[in-house]
């Protein structure tokens, strides 16, 4: 039987949150909150995780509560100017088995208003992870090419994230990979709404996404040394 894991409720929780970003509303309002998000969001990684395994025996989908693949809700406002507590959006991250050891790509399931998407990939690599990248993709174009630059990538995925306008000191210019030389992240993805955040094409459609950036996360493993 098909399943389904948000509602309509869902996005009408994160709506009222950013309306009553404060600790007292949340707290008045935490049994919503584990009905509406935290629960259905934890019943979709455990269904994510047989799926996941066989794109990659490497990668983990975890369900606990606190350390697994949901991240909190909390915002950490220790260095930021914006002191609201809560962000206005739940994500997921289904991570490499050695992410303790070294910084790897992952897979990545965001559910927002307006802005649903799923992705993976290398979001803001470290400097001495992003040079490394770099020098692999040189050195290695073609299964990049495969990976990302086929039709049916580009017209269903788009990469996120800023580039730099120079090509990066040490690079030539006239490198055939020169704009993805430039990135200063190297993940993409695709948004979806929120009709289909709520149908029970979700689960079917995240598989497929992770099926399909595959390709682009073995590749970004193997820049890393690490098994895919």
């Amino acid at each position: 039987m098909a399943k389904t894991y948000f509602t309509p409720a869902t996005f009408r929780f994160f709506k009222s949150l950013m309306r009553h970003n404060n600790r007292e509303w949340f707290h008045e309002h935490k049994d919503d909150y584990e009905k509406h998000v935290r629960e259905p969001f934890l019943a979709l990684i455990g269904d994510l995780d047989a799926p996941l395994k066989k794109i990659s025996p490497h990668y983990r989908a975890d369900t606990r509560k606190v350390g697994g693949s949901l991240y909190r809700i909390h915002r950490d406002t220790r260095f930021a100017n914006d002191k609201q507590p809560y962000k206005g959006w739940q994500g997921s991250r289904f991570f490499h088995e050695r992410r303790h050891e070294i910084q790897a790509p992952g897979f990545y399931l965001h559910i927002q208003p307006d802005e649903c998407f799923a992705g993976g990939g290398m979001w803001h690599p470290e400097a001495p992870v992003l040079k490394k990248l770099r020098d692999f993709l040189a050195d290695n174009p073609d299964s990049w090419k495969r990976a990302t630059h086929g039709k049916a990538f580009r017209e269903r995925f788009e990469f996120w994230g800023e580039s730099l306008t120079r090509p990066p000191r040490g690079f030539d210019p006239n490198h055939e990979l020169i704009e993805d030389l430039k990135r200063k992240n190297f993940a993409a993805g695709q948004n979806f709404d929120e009709a289909l955040a709520c149908s029970s094409e979700l689960l079917p459609f995240v598989v497929d996404t992770f099926k399909r950036l595959a390709p682009m996360v073995d590749y970004l493993c193997a820049a890393q040394e690490l098994e895919f």
